[in-house]
Parts: structure tokens; sequence; C-alpha cells
């Protein structure tokens, strides 16, 4: 990480440079007011503030479209993609309309055993139970012009199980995908961006185009296509170094 930026993506000023050398990747996880006793509030981007960072995006001339690799020649095109991390509803809730009315595309990383259920992989470690996209949901995510993506079948820490559990967990969850919603799953994120060089070959094994991951920069030519990096969106309710050591106790994908 370049100590330059700021660690997490609050406002564009402060990345305006870094975003003309390569395609900035947003990672949001969840959007409007966090319920009580919430262990990371981080996650949680108000409505208010991600209203404010799209018209800031738009105002400056960066355009979302078709997620997907990045170009060659750095970021001429003013590109920006926006990804969402588990399919939580309430993206859906507060992100739907400032999305249309700003005309912005995103990607939504679905965990494919757990639509219409919740959180469990977070709840197991003590987070707030929060819903997760149904069906009916997705249809509608799908039906405003936005993507899906797999985020696997359960979420778990891809590294900690067998090569055998993590190819079930990479290759059913775009085939479940597929046969639901009836299209293509192309793009594949690691749950809590974990990921060594033999789960990435799982990736590639199952065909999809990219992978992202959560280490932090902009994607250019060279970026290995199932290495994508990305910058967390968050509210900057507490210093990234405090974050850090609350992530190193318990971890978010």
């Amino acid at each position: 990480m370049n100590a330059s930026f700021p660690a997490y993506y609050t406002g564009l000023k402060p990345f305006a440079g870094l975003f003309a050398t390569g395609l900035p990747v947003l990672m949001y996880h969840k959007l409007g007011p966090h319920p009580a006793r919430v262990r990371l509030k981080g996650l949680y981007v108000s409505g208010r503030l991600f209203e404010r960072q799209l018209a800031e995006l738009r105002r400056a001339g960066f355009v979302t479209g078709a997620y997907g690799l990045p170009e060659a020649g750095g970021n001429a095109g003013k590109r920006v993609a926006l990804t969402f991390d588990d399919g939580f509803a309430n993206v859906l809730r507060y992100g739907t309309e400032p999305m249309a009315r700003h005309g912005v595309r995103a990607i939504q990383f679905l965990v494919a055993d757990l639509l219409g259920r919740s959180n469990e992989w977070e709840v197991r470690q003590g987070e707030a139970r929060e819903t997760l996209m149904d069906a009916a949901q997705i249809k509608e995510w799908l039906a405003a012009g936005h993507e899906i993506g797999s985020h696997t079948l359960t979420h778990p820490y891809l590294t900690r199980i067998s090569l055998e559990q993590a190819r079930e967990e990479i290759s059913s969850s775009k085939k479940k995908l597929e046969d639901r919603f009836g299209l293509a799953i192309r793009h594949f994120c690691y749950p809590y961006g974990d990921w060594n060089p033999a789960v990435r070959d799982l990736v590639s094994e199952a065909e999809y185009e990219t992978a992202c991951t959560t280490e932090f920069g902009v994607n250019t030519s060279v970026t290995p296509a199932w290495e994508l990096k990305r910058i967390t969106a968050r509210h900057q309710s507490i210093s990234f170094k405090a974050l850090a050591a609350r992530l190193a106790r318990f971890k978010c994908g």
C-alpha cells in the first residue's frame, strides 16, 4: 500500500492522482444505518455518504459500466468499478435509487448457499445479524442493470480448507448462481480477501474471468486477472490503525 494515499476511500480528492493511473475498484459491504451492537461500524456506508460519493465521481467525469478488466494506458477513460461483497439486502434498499440517479452500475458478489438468509459467518463471530438478498431481490438488482458474481457457497477462508473443499466452494457456487438466474457468472471474489496461488488456480480452472482481492491499489493492464486490487469505501468513524487492530481480531469479507 502506498503511504501517500489514505487506506480507505471516503471521498475522491486524496485519490484523484491514483485513479488516473489505473482502474479503481471500490469495495463496499453494507449501506444505510447500522443497528445497535455492531462490531465493525465502518463497514456500513450511510445513504448520505454513498450519495455524496456517487455525485462526486460523476462531477469529476468518472463512469461505470460493465465490470471487467482494466484497459491499457492507465485510466484515460476515467472508469471506476463499484463492488459489493456478500449480497446484503440493505444495498438494494439504500443503493438502487442513488445509483440509478447517477448512472452507476455495480456488481454484487453473492454467497450462493445463503441467499435470503443472513450473514452467518459474521454472526458466529459476534457480529449483528443482517439479511441477505433473496432470489426475487437479486432479480430486481439485475433488472436495474447491475451484475452479480460469486463469493463462494458459504463464505469460508479458502486457504484454511482442503483444496477439494475449496474447489467445491468456487465451482459449485458458479453453477448454482448460473442455474438459478440463467446468466453466466464470470467474476469471483475471495471471502476475507483470503487466497494463495493454489486457490487462485482453482478460480482460473473454474473459468472465471476475474477475481477480486482486498489488496489496496488500482489495476492496470499488467494486473493479474485473478488478483484484482480494491480500495475499501467506508465511513470515517475510526482511524484505519484502530480498524486494522480490530480486523486482526475479527475478520470481515
